[in-house]
């Protein structure tokens, strides 16, 4: 079983969407292995993107993940990368396909609802940074 980490961004939680994006992943047959509710500060957010750091949209993106509470799970399932990433959709709401979780609640690029690890490397750098091993069942 694949595991990856999902976190619901700030504007679906403001929007008091947590229930429904878990469930579009529950119903595709993804198993909930760790779910918390934090705030992140600006620099827990800049520590979790640094990847990014070189980027035009870091500063924008960290203040933006750091503005309120979000969800952070482990999904665990058969091919759970791929899996997760085609319930979110792509990246841009505006070129989602139709019944995706960033069609339909996400705003922007950066304010799509969602974010999912994109590799097995990711996703266990990403799983780390926000869980212990005794946090995941």
């Amino acid at each position: 079983m694949e595991k990856t980490l999902v976190i619901i961004k700030p504007d679906a939680v403001k929007k008091n969407l947590i229930g429904e994006i878990i469930s579009r992943f529950e119903k595709q047959g993804l198993r909930v292995a760790a779910l918390k509710k934090i705030k992140m500060t600006k620099d827990e957010a800049k520590g979790f993107y640094i990847v990014h750091k070189d980027r035009p949209f870091y500063e924008s993106l960290t203040d933006f993940m750091s503005e309120g509470p979000i969800v952070v799970m482990v999904l665990e399932g058969k091919d759970a990368i791929a899996k997760v990433r085609k319930i979110m959709g792509a990246t841009n709401p505006t070129q989602a396909d139709e019944g995706t979780i960033r069609k339909d609640f996400g705003e922007s690029i950066e304010r799509n609802a969602v974010h999912g690890s994109d590799s097995p490397q990711s996703a266990a750098y990403e799983i780390q940074y926000f869980f212990s091993a005794l946090e995941i069942l």
